[in-house]
């Protein structure tokens, strides 16, 4: 039984005993409260009901209304507050389109905010602008391209954005019966390393804890992760662990000013003078994950704080991890980490006193070209001490979007089928056969290949649900240069982007989607700890002729398949969706009963490999030998990271972010660096490599030494599109030289 929070106020815990932290910096939780009610000002009744009875379309802690299953009280955040506006705007007027020379020089921001795309709409080649047609039309000119167009020249991409498991296991089984697995998402450039490290491991494909292991358990490190900003809600969760007497360490590059000390404002206790969170924050070099965390198995091993019966018992390969790590020396790892022996040893003495102990990571440990090892690392520190499958423990790679987590596992996925199968000739019949349709077995392209396939002149058709490619993908002129080459492109989304916007090589349509509240018959959600919840239909005033996803892509897959696979490409409603879902998708069985307002599962339980039990071939967790990365950086240059600021993915909100005080071109630097190169505040400078130059300003931050971090998507300039790891996420850091501009 884990220790409950104490009840009674802990002064101990206090940021500040400035009231409200008056001076400090951080968000204005009231005002964005007040700010987003007021932009929904003409509909307030239909947002009240969204935030009230919708599940949360922002990350994936998985708020039902504004309850959740962690910690009681109301729970909104500003991401939500945020996307609300999304949700509750008017349509645009579709002559804005007439001519889209005049929009090249508006903002993605100031594009959102003209309104809901309302009517299907389509662009010739030489044609100035959009026209409006009819669905039946738009629908035409798709299946018809599909049709004359061999199934390998296809591809299809559904973004994370409010996107429901109906959507993605309708469109995959749609684009599978049009004969490709070219299907991909948005997990592809986030967690996907974090699936593949888990089911290597462990046997077990997702988080094998709760939120509520966070409270009351020994040790909660987060690595390459700020919940503070992605996931806003996990500040109360943070507050209440602190309460319980969980100590707090972060492992990062940066030293996240959320992370270190938040004014949480439905808890009086912090709102009024803040809470204190990570107690030791452990800084390592861009990359430097694994170093770090080779040096704390190492001393833990030499210190006899690992859990040797466990070990002995349920695992493998820990020897071969043993012998290995005695092969590097303490000056190797602290070259490849950037931090030193005894901070390793600090933290290495943490975990080997904990009891329990709960690891979560994010970005900063995924997307690298070594990304899959990253995880692989703290998997292997969490099975020293048999840090899985019991309360109070586990692995959670947190998710940044509402719709993420079920998205391969619908099936939305180039290299898997529903379920996350594999994709065999024996999958392929039996999905074949209760689909009544051939199923392909190759490995479709994944969302990086899509884009190469188009630039070399290699597809025919790409489709994205939502997402923007020019403001995700590494090298951003490059993405505008393949999409200028794609004969057909559509573009299905609730709002505009700057992808919409370029040149068709022949034809753009643009489709009106709706958001997940206004879908007929609800649909589901799966949040990062795998729980499956209902999100009922809103009910309200619609835009224009908009339609839900998954209802387009059926249509469209019957209009290009033949007549024979009509009745096996037709659900009735999200009802029946579920239904084959649970048919087809052993875990989410009991997704058909969701059917009101809180209904919802957890699949696997509350944690996964209880008891130790790995469904893993030979029924044990493996350790992983892992050789760090060796990166040498030469004299002058520095590692630089992109990270987030006020913003939801590529979506930028504010210039400023409330949290760090940064604004959009800040350069991040350590205060020795800059002293240095005789550097000081906001003055400019110019970030280059051999793909591209980032002009920002320097912002003097508690960043690693020969470390800069710059936002994202700004700083993809810099980034080489060639850099993927193994399952294919992109690096999203670069080395670059500083100059300064005089």
């Amino acid at each position: 039984m884990l220790p409950k929070p104490k009840r009674f106020w802990t002064p101990a815990n206090w940021a500040s005993w400035k009231p409200f932290g008056i001076g400090e910096q951080y968000p204005n939780n009231y005002w964005e409260v007040f700010r987003a009610f007021w932009l929904s000002r003409a509909k307030l009744p239909y947002a009240w009901n969204i935030l009230n009875k919708g599940v949360c379309d922002g990350c994936a802690l998985g708020t039902t209304g504004m309850k959740d299953w962690t910690v009681e009280g109301i729970h909104v955040c500003n991401v939500r507050l945020r996307l609300l506006q999304m949700n509750t705007m008017p349509a645009f007027d579709p002559a804005i389109l007439g001519d889209v020379s005049q929009l090249h020089a508006v903002s993605s921001a100031e594009l959102r905010n003209f309104g809901r795309l309302p009517y299907p709409m389509i662009r010739q080649r030489g044609e100035k602008g959009f026209r409006r047609v009819n669905w039946d039309e738009a629908m035409e000119v798709i299946a018809s391209r599909i049709r004359a167009t061999t199934p390998d020249r296809l591809s299809f991409y559904i973004t994370s954005r409010g996107t429901v498991n109906e959507t993605y296991y309708a469109a995959q089984k749609a684009v599978r019966a049009m004969g490709t697995n070219n299907i991909d998402n948005a997990a592809r450039i986030c967690h996907s390393p974090s699936t593949a490290g888990l089911k290597g491991a462990l046997g077990a494909a997702a988080t094998t804890c709760s939120y509520k292991d966070w409270i009351g358990t020994d040790l909660l490190v987060f690595i390459g992760s700020n919940v503070a900003n992605n996931q806003p809600v996990t500040v109360k969760y943070l507050h209440y662990a602190k309460k319980a007497g969980t100590k707090i360490v972060v492992i990062n590059t940066y030293r996240e000013p959320g992370m270190e000390r938040y004014w949480v404002p439905s808890i009086p206790e912090s709102a009024l003078f803040g809470t204190k969170f990570a107690e030791d924050f452990f800084l390592v070099n861009m990359g430097g994950d694994m170093g770090f965390l080779n040096g704390t198995i190492k001393h833990m091993i030499a210190n006899g704080w690992v859990d040797q019966s466990f070990i002995n018992g349920y695992t493998s390969e820990f020897d071969e991890l043993k012998a290995f790590l005695e092969t590097q020396s303490w000056e190797e790892l602290e070259r490849l980490s950037g931090s030193d022996r005894d901070q390793m040893y600090a933290f290495a003495k943490m975990v080997g006193e904990a009891q329990k102990a709960v690891f979560v990571w994010s970005m900063g440990i995924t997307q690298h070209e070594f990304g899959e090892d990253n995880v692989r690392a703290i998997i292997n520190l969490a099975l020293t001490k048999g840090f899985v499958g019991r309360e109070g423990c586990g692995l959670m790679p947190i998710r940044g979007h509402s719709g993420v987590q079920g998205g391969a596992e619908m099936g939305c996925y180039a290299t898997v089928f529903p379920g996350g199968k594999p994709m065999t000739p024996e999958n392929s019949a039996q999905l074949s056969k209760l689909w009544g349709f051939e199923v392909p077995t190759s490995k479709g392209l994944i969302a990086p290949e899509m884009i190469h396939a188009a630039y070399e002149g290699q597809l025919n058709v790409l489709f994205s649900v939502g997402g923007n490619f020019l403001e995700v993908l590494p090298e951003p002129d490059y993405v505008e240069d393949a999409l200028k080459r794609v004969p057909m492109r559509v573009h299905m989304d609730i709002v505009l982007s700057s992808q919409m916007l370029v040149e068709p090589a022949e034809t753009v349509v643009l489709l009106p989607a709706t958001t997940r509240y206004e879908i007929p018959g609800g649909v589901t959600e799966t949040s990062t700890e795998r729980r499956v919840i209902f999100s009922p239909e809103i009910p309200g005033s619609r835009i224009g002729e908009a339609r839900p996803e998954w209802e387009v892509f059926m249509e469209l897959a019957r209009r290009v398949v033949e007549t024979r696979h009509g009745a096996s490409l037709h659900f009735a409603d999200t009802a029946a969706i579920r239904q084959e879902i649970a048919q087809v998708v052993p875990q989410y069985a009991g997704i058909q009963h969701l059917k009101e307002v809180g209904d919802q599962f957890q699949y696997g339980g509350s944690h996964l490999c209880f008891g130790w039990n790995f469904p893993t071939p030979d029924g044990k967790a493996h350790f992983a030998v892992l050789s760090p990365p060796q990166k040498e950086l030469p004299e002058g240059y520095f590692l630089v990271a992109t990270r987030r600021g006020k913003q939801f993915n590529s979506m930028v909100q504010e210039r400023k972010d409330a949290i760090t005080g940064a604004v959009r071109e800040a350069v991040l630097m350590n205060e020795g660096d800059a002293k240095h190169l005789g550097l000081k505040n906001g003055d400019t400078v110019i970030l280059k490599n051999e793909l591209g130059e980032y002009k920002g300003r320097v912002y003097i931050a508690p960043i690693q030494s020969r470390n800069l971090q710059v936002h994202w998507p700004e700083g993809n300039v810099l980034l080489d599109k060639s850099k993927r790891s193994r399952e294919g996420v992109p690096d999203y850091n670069a080395v670059v030289c500083l100059e300064k501009v005089n």
